[in-house]
């Protein structure tokens, strides 16, 4: 880009494509910052934009970050996760406070996980399934899943915390986070800079270490839960 009529060309290509809400381009730098309602790939931009123009992705990261530098952005992108998981303990917990009866706790935090789950990615019911089917196998290879998953989670959330039909419950939460967790692996492994819709896109998580984690609680809970370890 070289003047003021490339730039507004730009802009208005990578406005073109559906899905995106804002785009600013600096001329100096030679960047576009695109906000997006869902997540979108670089292939589509590729496609909107003039022939005589490249786009790819920016770093999030400078190569030459700390590590301290970089372990506190990470820190800071999921501290809203990690607040949710002690709300949840807290007051899963708290109602069974004079009783210590694990594995009504237990219940209760599952049942509380996916009702806020499936709350924030309902904030966003369009921008969720493109961004779930980037690391879920099922979601990828069958697109209405996408769509049928943050209901799905309601109901699983409402079955543990009115206590029907847990064994049904608990064995579709073994099913659908396995999966799940099939793919945050895959995605963890080949090392994908990805956003993780596990609190749909209304907050902006990477996808890391900490997704894993908070499936395979989720999956041990219900296991213990099924085979009566509690």
């Amino acid at each position: 880009m070289t003047c003021g009529g490339c730039k507004a060309s730009v802009e208005k290509a990578l406005r073109s494509v559906s899905g995106v809400s804002n785009v600013r381009v600096d001329l100096e730098t030679e960047t576009a910052e695109i906000e997006m309602d869902k997540m979108i790939s670089l292939s589509q931009f590729r496609k909107a934009l003039p022939e005589k123009y490249t786009i790819q992705m920016k770093e999030e990261q400078p190569a030459m970050m700390g590590v301290s530098e970089a372990s506190k952005n990470k820190w800071k992108q999921l501290r809203p996760l990690f607040l949710i998981f002690l709300y949840i303990t807290v007051a899963s917990v708290a109602l069974h406070w004079e009783t210590l009866a694990y594995g009504e706790m237990m219940l209760d935090f599952m049942g509380l996980f996916y009702i806020v789950f499936s709350f924030f990615k309902l904030l966003d019911l369009k921008g969720f399934p493109s961004s779930f089917a980037m690391y879920d196998p099922l979601a990828k290879r069958l697109p209405v899943y996408g769509w049928i998953y943050p209901f799905l989670e309601t109901a699983l959330g409402l079955m543990f915390l009115f206590r029907f039909e847990v064994t049904v419950a608990l064995i579709t939460t073994l099913m659908i986070l396995g999966i799940t967790t099939v793919g945050v692996t895959r995605a963890l492994l080949d090392k994908k800079k990805i956003q993780c819709a596990c609190l749909g896109t209304a907050l902006k998580l990477p996808m890391t270490e900490a997704t894993f984690i908070e499936n395979t609680i989720m999956i041990v809970m219900a296991l213990v839960m099924l085979f009566g370890f509690v």
